[in-house]
């Protein structure tokens, strides 16, 4: 990996872990699923046009039908659940769930696709498993501040937050879900997005990642206009709510998902899937500069076990090593 590959993948998780803040921000003014239809429609409006420079539309349209379904499972309905999270769960809470996508992957591909397990990636499974249920029991116990609910004290500049938006998130701590329903969707969106993978390796094999992000968004879009519009908030959100809201799509999905695919191609799969474990970094790091959001030992000791084993079960950490070169 050359060190422009590191600088890409780092800023890769800072876009993503910001993702986490950017839904934190706007989804008590837009709602979960208004939110998630303003996220995929710009996406698709940035995607479709370097869909079409690079000459891919034909590609495109002729695989609509795997298309649309990673539209569905990977972005419509988990960009859905975590908008809902955001509204119980802090920034770098939702991450750390998120964080266990690869585990859920892992399992998938050796039920579907008859991916072999060996024992040490077994282990790593049980252990991120474990690190992953420990985390929701401990938060879905606790009262609301411990999951990181208090209203921010502090803004940065470029993200000062208006009194409306501020307003919007004082509420929420009434207005959210219960942390454990909150929980619950930030795993059904993990598993969404390791079940994507699979099908993706299945059905779309070969064909060019940047057709199958745009058509991807496209097909998302197409599913959320509509409850998007019969849900639309009663009051327009906020300036910072729009703005959140606009550079979720354009930079955390957008833009993202062309640097991921980038990175693919130069550093393989394996190396480019390791930003899961730097999202909850920048995403903890962007609540707590933004948002004065909280960062527990819990969260942290959590993480690290998810981490760990998640870096065992998809084979990116070995044991013992290979020999030196």
């Amino acid at each position: 990996m050359q060190p422009s590959d590191l600088a890409e993948l780092f800023g890769l998780a800072a876009m993503w872990g910001g993702s986490f803040l950017f839904m934190r921000m706007s989804a008590g003014e837009f709602g979960p699923v208004a939110l998630a239809a303003v996220r995929v429609i710009g996406a698709a409006l940035f995607l479709l046009p370097l869909v079409a420079a690079r000459g891919q539309w034909a590609l495109m349209c002729r695989h609509w039908k795997p298309i649309a379904v990673v539209g569905i499972s990977n972005s419509a309905l988990p960009f859905l659940c975590f908008s809902f999270a955001a509204l119980s769960l802090s920034a770098g809470l939702s991450s750390i769930f998120n964080a266990a996508t690869p585990l859920f992957g892992a399992v998938i591909a050796w039920l579907w696709l008859k991916d072999r397990l060996s024992p040490l990636r077994s282990v790593g499974l049980l252990i991120g498993f474990a690190g992953m249920v420990g985390l929701a029991w401990q938060k879905a116990v606790l009262a609301g501040n411990s999951l990181g609910l208090a209203v921010p004290a502090v803004a940065s500049t470029a993200f000062a937050a208006s009194a409306a938006s501020t307003a919007s998130l004082a509420s929420m701590a009434s207005a959210a879900p219960a942390p454990v329903w909150a929980i619950g969707a930030c795993l059904a969106a993990s598993l969404l997005y390791g079940w994507s993978a699979s099908f993706t390796k299945r059905h779309l094999a070969g064909v060019a990642p940047l057709a199958v992000a745009g058509g991807s968004q496209l097909s998302a879009a197409l599913l959320l206009a509509a409850p998007a519009a019969w849900w639309w908030p009663a009051t327009q959100p906020s300036a910072t709510a729009w703005a959140s809201a606009a550079a979720l799509a354009v930079v955390c999905t957008g833009v993202a998902y062309v640097v991921f695919f980038r990175l693919i191609g130069r550093i393989g799969p394996a190396n480019a899937i390791s930003v899961t474990f730097l999202n909850p970094l920048f995403a903890v790091l962007w609540g707590g500069l933004v948002l004065g959001e909280r960062l527990t030992m819990a969260m942290v000791v959590g993480c690290a076990v998810i981490v760990a084993g998640t870096s065992l079960a998809i084979g990116l950490v070995r044991w013992p090593p290979g020999p030196v070169r």
